[in-house]
């Protein structure tokens, strides 16, 4: 499958941002003045910074109130979805657990030795300072809006926890008309995210050509070690998620394995994993699970279990700081461990919304936010692998929440084998409600 746009005109952008920032790093007189160009790429790294700071806020508070909103009050839901979450939990925090474990083993961006950026220059760098009775308080917003206003991704959330939960519990027309809006905002904002990520390319070309100014074309040889690291990652947590479903399932989970190989292989080719939730929807249902326990944990599973982005944000999180050759201290990135538990909770799986959370998250930890422009230009191959994982998941979360209250029904074995072909949408973006 070919593909999209965007994606196209991002590998054109790196391509072009390596020949550029070789061409200058060459005709440079000095290191002086070869800093000098770079910062005039700097700006287009800037401007694509700030717009990704600009959505985090918005999109974060929209998705979460309205998944809490959704969710409803019935005995069963409740009983459904503590067993729902209590399996993202698990499987989020392996996950997070596994892309620390392989970035500390493997070491992916040791070699790159990227000076700071200037903005960096004079933070204090020493994150071991961080301490349990600090990050406890400052997770609780005395100002919702000055929260917003400093992209506290944190203090968002747990108002929006507050509200979202609220929300759901008032039955009348006007809180039914505001749970309708705010679903409606989500839609909106992926929309945005959308047009935000078509800058991506702009920020591409600064990023890497600023990158090949300074340091010349030696730095590119540690994004092949990067890639292949991240992918020994994605098999382990593969490994793992199939061993605990065969855990509940038994050999069941081969023949679900099956059932959702489609749209796993259009999950990977779009990078989207909401660009199939219709047909992994379908795939489950034949499998016999019953669509009362599909329709409400796979869309949850959609905001509340991506478990490959989630892994990812722990590696590229301490590959920015490898390659900026910021120390974290075993505590530190335990804690930040615990912080992206939390705030990944928020985002919908659009494609690169990952990078929103590791935004957020990076200032807490006087890590630079433009670390994150070292990856993109090759992130939609990341991405890719990211997106299937999110999408296998999700298939094994709902179908051991469905076995647990044994709403999987008996069905003909003959039907695994229906493999259809699976159309792929326009921008490869389906927004879905969280129920």
């Amino acid at each position: 499958m070919k593909m999209n746009r965007l994606t196209t005109m991002i590998g054109i952008a790196l391509v072009l941002g390596v020949i550029v920032g070789y061409a200058c790093n060459t005709l440079a007189g000095s290191p002086a003045e070869a800093k000098e160009i770079a910062s005039y790429f700097g700006i287009l790294t800037d401007i694509f910074l700030r717009l990704i700071k600009m959505i985090i806020a918005p999109l974060i508070f929209a998705t979460l109130v309205a998944g809490l909103a959704g969710m409803g009050d019935s005995k069963t839901v409740g009983r459904i979805g503590a067993k729902a979450l209590g399996w993202f939990i698990c499987a989020s925090f392996c996950s997070l657990l596994i892309g620390l474990l392989f970035s500390n083993l493997l070491h992916p961006g040791q070699a790159l030795n990227v000076p700071l950026p200037e903005t960096a220059s004079g933070l204090n760098l020493k994150t071991s300072a961080l301490n349990l009775k600090d990050f406890i308080t400052h997770v609780f917003p005395k100002n919702i809006f000055e929260a917003m206003a400093t992209n506290e991704i944190l203090q968002i959330l747990v108002f929006a926890l507050f509200f979202g939960l609220a929300l759901g519990h008032l039955h009348n027309q006007t809180a039914r008309s505001l749970v309708s809006t705010m679903d409606e905002i989500v839609h909106v904002m992926l929309k945005v995210t959308d047009y935000v990520m078509r800058f991506a390319p702009f920020g591409v070309f600064g990023a890497v050509a600023s990158a090949i100014t300074l340091q010349g074309l030696g730095m590119l040889l540690v994004f092949g070690k990067f890639m292949f690291a991240f992918y020994i990652a994605l098999a382990a947590l593969w490994a793992l998620l199939i061993a605990a479903g065969y855990f509940v399932l038994g050999k069941d989970v081969f023949r679900l394995l099956k059932l959702v190989r489609g749209p796993m292989l259009v999950g990977f080719s779009t990078a989207s994993s909401e660009s199939v939730y219709p047909k992994l929807m379908e795939q489950l249902e034949k499998f016999g699970i019953k669509s009362r326990v599909t329709g409400f944990v796979l869309p949850l599973g959609y905001s509340f279990n991506l478990d490959g982005s989630m892994m990812y944000t722990t590696f590229l999180a301490l590959f920015i700081a490898q390659a900026y050759d910021i120390p974290m201290s075993i505590g530190a990135q335990i804690t930040m461990l615990l912080v992206l538990m939390v705030s990944s909770k928020g985002i919908a799986g659009v494609p690169r919304a990952s990078l929103v959370v590791v935004a957020a998250v990076l200032p807490m930890f006087n890590l630079p936010e433009a670390g994150l422009l070292l990856v993109l230009g090759i992130d939609h191959f990341l991405d890719m692998g990211r997106t299937v994982t999110n999408v296998l998941g999700n298939a094994i979360a709902t179908a051991v929440v469905a076995k647990w209250e044994n709403a999987i029904d008996p069905v003909d074995e003959t039907l695994a084998d229906a493999d259809e072909t699976l159309p792929v949408p326009d921008d490869g973006i389906v927004a879905v409600s969280a129920v």
